[in-house]
Protein backbone atom coordinates (compact mmCIF):
# COMPACT_ATOMS: atom_id res chain seq x y z
CA UNK A 1 0.00 0.00 0.00
CA UNK A 2 1.62 3.37 -0.78
CA UNK A 3 2.14 5.68 1.57
CA UNK A 4 0.94 9.48 1.28
CA UNK A 5 2.19 12.86 3.08
CA UNK A 6 -0.19 15.66 4.08
CA UNK A 7 2.09 18.80 4.32
CA UNK A 8 -0.23 22.04 5.83
CA UNK A 9 0.29 24.73 3.37
CA UNK A 10 -0.06 28.32 4.99
CA UNK A 11 0.94 31.93 4.66
CA UNK A 12 3.97 31.15 6.55
CA UNK A 13 5.62 28.18 4.96
CA UNK A 14 4.49 24.42 4.99
CA UNK A 15 3.83 22.49 8.35
CA UNK A 16 5.71 19.06 7.11
CA UNK A 17 4.01 15.75 7.99
CA UNK A 18 7.21 13.28 8.99
CA UNK A 19 5.47 10.16 9.18
CA UNK A 20 2.71 9.71 6.26
CA UNK A 21 -0.10 7.33 6.36
CA UNK A 22 -0.76 4.47 4.12
CA UNK A 23 -4.08 4.41 1.99
CA UNK A 24 -5.16 2.56 -0.61
CA UNK A 25 -4.98 5.05 -3.55
CA UNK A 26 -5.19 8.87 -4.42
CA UNK A 27 -9.08 8.56 -3.68
CA UNK A 28 -8.36 7.26 -0.11
CA UNK A 29 -5.93 10.37 -0.15
CA UNK A 30 -7.96 12.74 -1.23
CA UNK A 31 -10.93 11.83 1.19
CA UNK A 32 -8.14 11.68 4.08
CA UNK A 33 -7.02 15.71 3.60
CA UNK A 34 -10.79 16.54 3.64
CA UNK A 35 -10.90 14.92 7.07
CA UNK A 36 -7.90 16.49 8.56
CA UNK A 37 -9.02 19.92 6.65
CA UNK A 38 -11.93 19.53 8.30
CA UNK A 39 -10.56 18.55 11.89
CA UNK A 40 -7.66 21.33 11.63
CA UNK A 41 -10.58 24.24 11.04
CA UNK A 42 -12.91 22.95 13.95
CA UNK A 43 -10.19 23.04 16.44
CA UNK A 44 -9.25 26.50 15.27
CA UNK A 45 -12.81 27.91 15.26
CA UNK A 46 -13.17 26.31 18.86
CA UNK A 47 -10.37 29.26 19.20
CA UNK A 48 -11.73 32.00 17.44
CA UNK A 49 -9.22 31.29 14.31
CA UNK A 50 -10.41 31.02 10.30
CA UNK A 51 -7.55 29.11 9.09
CA UNK A 52 -10.10 28.57 5.32
CA UNK A 53 -7.25 29.98 3.63
CA UNK A 54 -4.71 26.73 4.17
CA UNK A 55 -4.48 24.22 1.60
CA UNK A 56 -3.29 20.41 2.50
CA UNK A 57 -0.23 19.36 -0.32
CA UNK A 58 -0.77 15.38 -0.99
CA UNK A 59 2.95 14.14 -1.73
CA UNK A 60 4.32 10.92 -2.32
CA UNK A 61 7.04 8.16 -0.83
CA UNK A 62 9.55 10.38 -2.63
CA UNK A 63 8.30 13.81 -1.52
CA UNK A 64 6.78 14.43 -4.95
CA UNK A 65 3.44 16.93 -5.10
CA UNK A 66 0.62 14.99 -6.02
CA UNK A 67 -2.50 17.33 -5.09
CA UNK A 68 -3.56 20.35 -3.53
CA UNK A 69 -6.44 20.25 -1.47
CA UNK A 70 -7.43 23.94 -0.40
CA UNK A 71 -9.52 23.21 3.05
CA UNK A 72 -12.20 25.66 1.57
CA UNK A 73 -13.16 22.32 -0.38
CA UNK A 74 -13.94 20.82 2.52
CA UNK A 75 -16.55 23.18 3.42
CA UNK A 76 -20.07 23.55 2.15
CA UNK A 77 -21.57 27.05 1.76
CA UNK A 78 -24.62 26.96 3.19
CA UNK A 79 -27.38 30.53 3.47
Amino acid sequence: MPKYYFHVLTSEGRVIDPEGTELNGMDAAYVSAIEDARALMSEAILEGKDISSRRIEICDEIGRPLQVVPFRSALTILD
